[in-house]
């Protein structure tokens, strides 16, 4: 009976059920017509119809289709249709976002966020298919290099270190990714920039070999086309790019200044005509100055920044960055960077120092830019970033200044001529004494800066007076005896210490006229005494301890009581040599120490985290090992 039901329904035409072909089924069926159909037109439709499939099933395209799909690159390039779908069916697999319609294995869920990495790690496994993707770049098609661009970004994104050995030894390589910054194309060349960027970030053989490739010369190029520094974010990325090839590399470094590349920046240091300063332009003239500071780095071979400080100044970029210096309306961000980088293009350098030094503002009565900028400095009401900025400014124009150091002592001595005019020494003078711990640790900071290898100034300093109401107005020496003494913050005793420090070291008339003060050692060992439980106050007692050391080591023997073997007898007895040196370890050991250490310009997240500087970090370091190797 059930055999003539069925054959019934047979008849009449009941629809027989058939099992649907799962996602999965399709996938494989269309990488078989792919890899096998001679017909052009056939593998065409079946790589479209993988791109279609691509988001929703990555999983099984990737695993089953990458092969198949790579072939095509390989034997179909001369239709640019069938390339085009398989690079961008490639960029979609490799692609780290999650798709909405995509279906995830539970399995795989997890690690989802990673599937393109993954891809990625397995294409870039057979070297020859990077070289493949290379070679389509040549072809002028928008649909083929601009899916073969879009995909080399992912592979540099998702493997950047392997993807730059690939393509190192790759033939014409470079070369391929270089010539893409002349194609007419905005987005095409655009993009070339932001893929040039990641190609080189970290490899310095891959620097060198785009620097002469004339990358600057075609970045330079682009840059001008879209207006310099009032250019969009394509030329915020070409001197990004800029700056990843000059960073930490002597040799592009080199090539650039020997290519007349310094002279090209000049037009981007242009203040704008209505003085509007959009975020852009901002953007755009901090990455000027960030690829200017690292031409001149300190860090980088004493020759090599001398020699791009002289070019800076030759070409005008000294001239147009003090301009911006005494500009109205240069707003905070791009002042500070701008007074860091005028900073280390002066520092050590004689001729840029007397350019600097001689720079007046424009307004009626003209004032000398170091005045204008130590009153910002000394100002409590400006931003922290600016004051720190004018300090390295000021420590790199005295950096082996030795007039300039000279010119700042002699200001503030004894004049029979009547000052009319505020000068650099004499604020600094004044900002010593500020009721402001901060002002009055940039000024402590910023004079011990002249007498940085300077023994003539240090004897000279002896002779100063400050200006009093009293028959016999205090030496300057003795006020700062008198106000360390006077203050319980610790900010205003760590300046006056580091000067102290920098003046009495190798200067037995200054040690000499501080033994003679009274009060003036009996408080230091009171200080080195001190048991402190916070880290600030642990270096004030440190460097209290720094100071005695000195007048130790450079004890003239010539004041009754401190003798060089009665003050070291003081100090066994009052302080003990293990309680000494541990004193000094305190300070080394301090990540304030740590931090100043690294870089000659001043840095901390603020004002009350700013201890200690460079120049005296070196002193300490150079001293603190001859009193625990001598002992004493």
């Amino acid at each position: 009976m059930e055999y003539f039901k069925s054959g019934l329904k047979s008849v009449l035409g009941t629809p027989v059920v058939e099992e649907q072909p799962s996602g999965a089924d399709i996938v494989e069926r269309l990488v078989e017509r792919v890899h096998h159909s001679t017909l052009l037109a056939d593998r065409r439709d079946a790589c479209r119809a993988l791109k279609a499939m691509s988001r929703k099933y990555r999983i099984e395209v990737g695993a089953k289709g990458m092969d198949a799909l790579c072939q095509v690159l390989q034997h179909d390039r001369a239709d640019a249709e069938i390339a085009s779908y398989a690079l961008d069916t490639l960029k979609l697999i490799m692609n780290n976002e999650i798709y909405d319609e995509e279906e995830i294995p539970d399995i795989t869920a997890k690690d989802s966020h990673k599937l393109g990495e993954r891809f990625t790690e397995i294409f870039i496994k057979k070297q020859e298919n990077v070289g493949l993707v290379l070679d389509y770049l040549e072809e002028f098609d928008f649909h083929v290099r601009w899916p073969a661009l879009q995909l080399l970004l992912l592979l540099l994104t998702n493997k950047a270190k392997d993807v730059q050995e690939i393509i190192l030894v790759s033939p014409m390589g470079v070369s391929k990714l270089i010539d893409m910054l002349s194609d007419s194309r905005e987005v095409i060349r655009n993009n070339s920039v932001l893929l040039l960027t990641l190609l080189t970030k970290s490899n310095a053989n891959i620097q060198k070999i785009l620097a002469f490739e004339n990358a600057f010369d075609r970045l330079f190029d682009v840059i001008l086309e879209e207006g310099n520094a009032d250019g969009g974010i394509v030329v915020q990325d070409c001197l990004n790019f800029m700056l990843t090839l000059l960073r930490n590399n002597i040799s592009t470094q080199n090539f650039f200044k020997e290519g007349n590349f310094i002279s090209r920046i000049l037009p981007l240091l242009q203040l704008p005509a209505d003085d509007e300063w959009s975020i852009q332009r901002i953007n755009n003239m901090q990455a000027v100055f960030q690829i200017i500071r690292t031409l001149v780095s300190p860090t980088n071979p004493a020759q090599a920044t001398s020699s791009c400080q002289q070019a800076m100044h030759t070409s005008g970029i000294l001239k147009a960055m003090c301009n911006l210096l005494v500009a109205n309306g240069v707003p905070r961000n791009p002042l500070t960077e701008a007074i860091s980088t005028v900073a280390e293009l002066v520092r050590g350098h004689t001729d840029n120092q007397m350019y600097f030094e001689a720079v007046k503002s424009n307004g009626i009565p003209s004032k000398d830019v170091l005045v204008l900028l130590l009153w910002s400095m000394l100002n409590d009401k400006q931003p922290f970033e600016i004051r720190c900025a004018v300090l390295y400014c000021f420590q790199c124009y005295l950096y082996r200044n030795d007039l300039g150091k000279m010119k700042i002592i002699q200001q503030l001595l004894p004049s029979e001529k009547e000052v009319t005019e505020t000068c650099a020494s004499h604020l600094l003078c004044q900002g010593l004494f500020n009721k402001e711990p901060l002002g009055s640790w940039f000024s402590a900071v910023a004079l011990s800066h002249a007498l940085i290898d300077n023994p003539d100034g240090k004897e000279k300093l002896l002779d100063i007076k400050l200006a009093s109401n009293d028959q016999d107005p205090p030496t300057l020496l003795q006020q700062i005896i008198s106000s360390i003494q006077a203050t319980d913050k610790a900010q205003f005793k760590i300046g006056y210490l580091m000067f102290l420090s920098t003046w009495f070291a190798h200067c037995s008339p200054a040690i000499e006229s501080f033994l003679k003060i009274n009060n003036g050692i009996p408080y230091f060992i009171t200080q080195a005494n001190r048991l402190e439980n916070e880290e600030i106050e642990e270096i004030v007692s440190g460097l209290s301890t720094f100071v005695m050391g000195i007048c130790l080591a450079f004890n003239p023997d010539t004041v009754d009581n401190f003798k060089k073997d009665s003050l070291k007898h003081l100090i066994t007895k009052r302080i003990g040599v293990e309680t000494f040196v541990d004193k000094l370890n305190d300070v080394s050991r301090n990540e304030s120490y740590t931090r100043a250490s690294k870089h000659p310009q001043p840095t901390a997240q603020n004002s009350h985290s700013l201890l200690l500087d460079y120049e005296f970090c070196k002193l300490f370091k150079m001293l603190e090992g001859a009193y625990n190797n001598n002992g004493l």
